[in-house]
């Protein structure tokens, strides 16, 4: 068994694939873990099925998440190895739970269509597009975590997932702490 990079004794890795909405989190996210066999948690669904949250945003529309709850309920899990983590934040995880942090990214004009689709508009739409636009998702993971372990993805058109799915599901092949 390999030890993760908290020093546990873990035999698969974990990630983190993490990016403003929009960006393919879920789709690249749910296509590794078929490729390799790990474990999908997505952590949007997770706060939902077990009311890990503190009520509604009316403004936002979403759960108001419950970092502590979220991090009490994954972590037998995350010690366990072999996960795929898929959320929009990143800084409340804690360090040692993750060997690869995957920060998604999409050009604004590509990010603003996906998200009007989807029915975003007003404060949600604009501070999303900012969000991306001041890479503020990917200043907080190299906030957060080791610089080695973190890793921007461009993820702009099928071909840029398919392709970060391959090298991912490579890097996870070959993975030694």
């Amino acid at each position: 068994m390999a030890r993760g990079n908290n020093g546990t004794r873990r035999p698969k890795p974990n990630l983190l694939i993490t990016g403003t909405p929009g960006t393919g989190k879920s789709t690249t996210a749910s296509a590794l873990a078929e490729a390799t066999n790990l474990r999908y948690i997505c952590v949007g669904d997770l706060v939902k099925e077990k009311n890990l949250h503190d009520g509604w945003d009316n403004e936002f529309g979403c759960h108001i998440i419950n970092e502590d709850l979220v991090c009490d309920e994954l972590e037998d899990v995350m010690v366990e190895g072999g996960n795929i983590v898929d959320y929009h934040g990143c800084d409340f995880f804690p360090q040692r739970w993750f060997d690869r942090v995957v920060v998604l990214r999409t050009e604004n004009s590509i990010l603003y269509d996906r998200l009007t689709n989807r029915g975003y508009s007003g404060t949600k739409l604009s501070n999303n597009l900012e969000c991306e636009l001041y890479q503020i998702l990917l200043e907080e993971a190299c906030d957060s975590y080791e610089e080695e372990i973190v890793t921007a993805l461009q993820s702009n058109k099928i071909e840029d997932i398919s392709n970060n799915v391959e090298s991912l599901t490579e890097w996870i092949r070959t993975w030694r702490p």
